[in-house]
C-alpha cells in the first residue's frame, strides 16, 4: 500500500481511509496497527524521532519501538514524556536521558521541554519525521496533549515532517466542562480546551495545527479503522495499557475528567496511593453523610459506594479516609465533570472542607480554566448553577471544533 494510502493531510478530508462506524465482527484497528500492517512504509528511507510511551503497543502487546527496531526501521532518537519512555516514573517526574536497554537506542528526557528544547532534541537525533504514539485519556489538564503540541510546533520550525498514530479516545468523543481562559493557563491546562476535548490525538493535531500553529506543520495521520466516537475503550476489543501510573484501568479514565479536580482540594484525596485512583475520593475529615447527600443528587449514570482507604503516598499517607466510591453504571448518561461538580458542592458543607492553594493560587482555578467554578460553589451555588455557566463556550467550542473530527459522533 502506498503511503498516501494511508496517511490523512492535515485539514484535508480523510479519503482513502475507512473511518466510517464498525461493523460487529470487524477488529479495531489503531494507526500503529495499520502502519505495521503496511510495513512501515512511511517510514522507508527516513531517520525518525519516536515520541512514545508504553501505551504504543500492538495487540499482542509488542511496543512500537521494538517492532520498528526489529524490522530495520532508522530510529534516531526516542522522546519520553512525563513518567518516561518505559513508564517507571511517578506523577510529575520524568526518566531522565540515557539508552535504552532493550533496542539500544537514545532516549531524550522531553518532560517539561519547551519548544525550543524539542528542536534542540530534534536536531541532535537527526531526524527527519516525528512519530507520535501516546494513548491520551481525554482531559485537558493531562499531559500529553502538550508533549504533542510542542512537538509539533518544533517539528514545523525545522521543516520536519510529523506523522501521528491514532488510538481511541477511551472516553468517546463527547465534549463536556468549561473552557480554558487567559490568566489560568499552567502545565494543567495551557490551551484554549474545553475540560473535556473529546477527540483522539489525531483529532486533537489537526485541530492545534488549525487553530494554534497556522497551518504550518506537515502533519499526516494515520486514523483508526472499525472506531466511532460513540464507543468506550472498556468495551472495546483493544489492550489496554496504563498511560500513567494513577490511570490503571479504563474506568479511571472515564471519571479522570471530573474527579480529577480534586486535585484542587487539600482536604480530600483523589485516590492517589490507593488501587482505585480518582474512582475512591474522601479525606480525614469526612464520613458517611457526604456520601448520602451525594447519592441524593440522582445524578445521571453513577452510583456511589459509602468507602473507606488509606493511602500509601500523596494526600493523608497512612491516615483513614471516608468517602465515596464512583462506580459508573451507564456509560452513555455519565457526565464526568457534571457528577464532580455535585461531589464539590456538597463537599464545600463540610466544615472540613478546603481549596488546594498553591502560593497566591487556586489549584482549582488551573484545572477548569476561571475562578467561576470555585467562586459559584463558595457562593452556594447548585449543581444547575455551575453547569449551566459553560453551556455556551461549550457550544461555540463544538462548532469550532467539527472540521477537525475524523470519527462519527451523535450531534457532531
Amino acid at each position: 500500500m502506498k503511503r498516501r494510502g494511508l496517511l490523512s493531510a492535515t485539514l484535508g478530508g480523510a479519503a482513502g481511509l475507512s473511518i466510517g462506524a464498525a461493523k460487529p465482527a470487524q477488529r479495531l484497528l489503531t494507526g500503529m496497527d495499520r502502519l505495521a500492517a503496511d510495513s512501515w512504509a512511511a517510514l522507508r528511507g527516513e531517520r525518525a524521532g519516536i515520541v512514545a510511551n508504553p501505551t504504543a503497543v500492538d495487540r499482542e502487546y509488542r511496543h512500537l519501538v521494538d517492532r520498528m527496531h526489529a524490522d530495520g526501521v532508522t530510529i534516531g532518537g526516542i522522546f519520553g514524556p512525563e513518567h518516561g519512555f518505559r513508564g517507571s516514573a511517578q506523577a510529575g517526574g520524568s526518566e531522565g536521558a540515557g539508552v535504552d536497554a532493550r533496542t539500544g537506542l537514545t532516549v531524550y528526557d522531553a518532560y517539561l521541554a519547551t519548544v525550543d528544547t524539542w528542536a534542540q532534541m530534534f536536531t541532535a537525533a537527526g531526524v527527519r519525521v516525528i512519530v507520535f504514539d501516546i494513548q491520551d485519556i481525554g482531559a485537558r489538564f493531562y499531559t500529553y496533549i502538550y508533549t504533542l503540541y510542542d512537538s509539533m510546533a518544533a517539528a514545523a520550525r525545522l521543516g520536519l515532517r510529523y506523522l501521528v498514530l491514532d488510538r481511541p479516545n477511551p472516553i468517546g468523543g463527547r465534549a463536556y466542562g468549561p473552557m480554558m481562559t487567559d490568566g489560568f493557563t499552567s502545565g494543567v491546562g495551557r490551551l484554549k480546551l474545553v475540560q473535556q476535548h473529546g477527540m483522539t490525538v489525531g483529532e486533537l493535531a489537526r485541530f492545534y495545527n488549525g487553530e494554534f500553529l497556522g497551518g504550518k506543520v506537515d502533519l499526516e495521520l494515520v486514523t483508526c479503522r472499525g472506531w466511532d466516537a460513540r464507543r468506550f475503550t472498556g468495551g472495546l476489543d483493544l489492550p489496554w495499557v496504563l498511560p500513567s501510573p494513577n490511570v490503571p484501568t479504563p474506568d479511571t479514565a472515564l471519571v479522570y475528567p471530573g474527579t480529577g479536580m480534586f486535585e484542587g482540594v487539600s482536604a480530600l484525596s483523589e485516590g492517589r496511593g490507593t488501587t482505585r485512583p480518582f474512582e475512591l475520593i474522601g479525606g480525614p475529615g469526612f464520613d458517611y453523610r457526604w456520601g448520602d447527600r451525594v447519592a441524593a443528587l440522582n445524578l445521571p449514570g453513577v452510583a456511589f459506594r459509602e468507602a473507606y482507604f488509606t493511602p500509601t503516598f500523596n494526600k493523608f499517607v497512612g491516615e483513614l479516609c471516608a468517602g465515596v466510591e464512583v462506580k459508573v453504571v451507564d456509560r452513555t448518561a455519565f457526565d464526568p465533570i457534571r457528577t464532580a461538580v455535585g461531589m464539590l458542592v456538597e463537599a464545600r458543607k463540610e466544615a472540613a472542607f478546603r481549596w488546594r492553594l498553591d502560593g497566591s493560587r487556586y489549584w482549582i482555578d488551573l484545572l477548569t480554566g476561571s475562578t467561576r467554578l470555585r467562586t459559584t460553589i463558595d457562593a452556594g451555588g447548585s449543581v444547575a448553577d455551575v453547569v449551566g455557566a459553560w453551556s455556551g463556550e461549550l457550544a461555540a467550542f463544538e462548532a469550532q471544533r467539527r472540521k477537525y473530527l475524523l470519527y462519527p459522533r451523535s450531534g457532531a
